[in-house]
């Protein structure tokens, strides 16, 4: 059985930092990095780039912005750490990919990508490292897609966190124990 931990905090935490530090001494080269972002504009663009540019050649990578349990599945071939990084991003595609009035059914579907990864994690004899931002501490949106994203993710995150070994807040970079054990000094 594999160990799954969850890391949360806000954006630009050192949550995606601290995940790949710990991937690279856990798995060394055997690491396979799955991308949810998707470059829907120049921005993102550059963005998924720098990214790109800043992890070990030596990793695989999987882009998957949707399906990612099932993704994972069809291409893991026993590498020690799988990193997916972000979870804000796949419960966002999931979303955005159903129709405004068919909240239910996004939130069933996002539900349902929580569900492959823990799958996946319990299966597979490695450690799977999700990054996921912790949205609900901030103001509460004005508009109804906002108050319904931040409402999911809050859903999809708890999820995680309850069948997760370890679950850590990123705060200033430095992880705070959630659940489970101390973290190692990445």
């Amino acid at each position: 059985m594999g160990t799954l931990t969850l890391l949360l905090g806000g954006a630009r935490s050192g949550k995606s930092t601290w995940a790949q530090r710990t991937a690279q001494v856990e798995g060394g080269d055997h690491v396979l990095f799955v991308a949810t972002a998707q470059a829907l504009d120049d921005e993102m663009a550059e963005r998924i780039a720098r990214h790109r540019a800043a992890r070990p050649a030596s990793w695989r990578t999987l882009e998957a912005p949707r399906h990612v349990g099932e993704a994972i599945q069809r291409v893991y071939r026993g590498e020690a750490v799988v990193v997916v990084d972000c979870l804000t991003l796949l419960v966002g595609n999931v979303l955005l990919s159903f129709p405004d009035a068919e909240v239910d059914r996004a939130r069933r579907a996002a539900l349902a990508e929580a569900e492959a990864l823990v799958a996946f994690a319990r299966s597979a004899p490695a450690h799977t490292i999700v990054v996921s931002n912790e949205v609900g501490m901030g103001i509460v949106p004005t508009t109804r897609l906002g108050r319904v994203y931040r409402d999911l993710l809050g859903e999809v995150n708890q999820r995680l966190a309850a069948a997760a070994n370890n679950v850590y807040l990123l705060v200033a970079g430095i992880p705070l124990v959630v659940k489970g054990d101390s973290p190692g000094t990445q």
